[in-house]
């Protein structure tokens, strides 16, 4: 798992502060605390590409996008999951057309190596439901530590293979 990060190169401040803060009143008005965190690191993990491609391009579509990549992740758009926010909701809160959201949510997501339910983007309190969080191969066999022994949970863990000890969170 990556370690995260809100540590952005100083000609990149103003922007990582100007996006942060269409974020941070997105989440602040319809997600929650983790959800503004996860976002701002995905956003300094985008002012430290070389070149950034938040250089270019309209702010409030960039806060849309990564947004919405970061709640595609972590399937903020399902009903049964709490918060829950409509993509044409997102999309218009932001101000942003569905077709450009689309799209640079996309581009977040390649620049970021992004899947759904992916490990380094998952929210702490949504980890332990991920199943892909908790897979590991076991002499060619894909099996869920928790279903193993303590002794091999300990070594999936000091291996860096799952986040934590399921018995201890």
């Amino acid at each position: 798992m990556k370690k995260k990060s809100k540590k952005v190169p100083k000609e990149m401040q103003d922007i990582f502060s100007s996006i942060t803060k269409l974020t941070d009143e997105f989440s602040n008005r319809f997600l929650n605390e983790e959800y503004a965190e996860f976002i701002q690191y995905a956003v300094a993990e985008l002012c430290r590409k070389r070149p950034s491609p938040l250089l270019k391009g309209n702010l409030n579509i960039w806060a849309c996008a990564v947004t919405h990549a970061i709640g595609r992740v972590n399937y903020l758009d399902d009903s049964t999951q709490t918060p829950h926010v409509e993509t044409a909701k997102l999309y218009e809160a932001f101000g942003v057309k569905p077709s450009t959201g689309q799209a640079k949510s996309k581009q977040v997501r390649t620049l970021l190596k992004m899947i759904h339910s992916d490990v380094n983007w998952t929210l702490p309190s949504r980890m332990e439901n991920n199943p892909l969080a908790w897979m590991i191969q076991i002499n060619g066999f894909i099996v869920d530590v928790r279903t193993q022994s303590k002794e091999i949970q300990e070594i999936a863990y000091e291996k860096g293979l799952i986040p934590y000890m399921p018995e201890k969170q």
